[in-house]
C-alpha cells in the first residue's frame, strides 16, 4: 500500500515538521507514505485568487499524474464525507479489497482548489465543519492514516 499526501504550502514551523515526521515514521511499517509539497501561489502574482487556485491546481494534478492512473484520489474538503477513524479504516480496507493500493490525499491551499482538482478526485473527505489551518490538517490526516492502519491490523492505539 502507498499513501501520498499532496499539500499546497511548505511547513515552516519546526513543531509542524516534527509532528508530521513522527506520524510518517509510525506509518512506514504499514504503508509507504510520502508528502509532496506544492508551492502556494500569491494571488497578486497570478492575476487574482482564481488564477492562483488554477496554477496550484495544475501543479496538484501534475503530482497526481506522476502517481499513476490507478491512484485513488481523496480530496480533503469541508463539504466532503465525514468519517470516524473506524469508518476511514473500513473505507480504505474496502478500497484495497477492490484492488486499490495507491492513494493520494490532497490538501489544497487557503483559497481552496480548482475545478480541475475536484474533477480528478474520486471522493471528498471532511474532518468536520470546522476550519483547520492547513498545517494542522496535514498532521491530523497523517495521524488518522496511522490510526486507520492500527485499526485495520487489530492493534491497540496507545493514547
Amino acid at each position: 500500500m502507498k499513501f501520498t499526501v499532496v499539500a499546497v504550502g511548505k511547513l515552516k514551523e519546526r513543531f509542524w515538521v516534527d509532528a508530521c515526521a513522527e506520524y510518517l515514521k509510525r506509518l512506514q511499517p504499514y504503508a509507504k507514505t510520502q508528502v509532496r509539497e506544492i508551492a502556494d501561489i500569491d494571488p497578486r502574482k497570478a492575476g487574482g485568487v482564481d488564477g492562483a487556485r488554477d496554477k496550484e491546481g495544475t501543479a496538484i494534478c501534475a503530482e497526481i499524474e506522476k502517481l499513476g492512473a490507478d491512484t485513488h484520489v481523496v480530496l480533503l474538503a469541508i463539504d466532503g464525507k465525514e468519517r470516524s477513524s473506524e469508518g476511514l479504516s473500513k473505507r480504505l480496507d474496502n478500497l484495497m479489497l477492490q484492488g486499490k493500493s495507491n492513494f493520494a490525499f490532497v490538501i489544497g491551499g487557503s483559497d481552496g482548489v480548482s475545478d480541475e482538482v475536484r474533477k480528478r478526485a474520486n471522493e471528498l473527505l471532511s474532518f468536520g465543519p470546522i476550519t483547520l489551518p492547513h498545517n494542522l490538517a496535514r498532521v491530523v490526516l497523517l495521524e488518522q492514516l496511522y490510526r486507520s492502519q492500527k485499526i485495520s491490523h487489530g492493534e491497540p492505539y496507545h493514547k
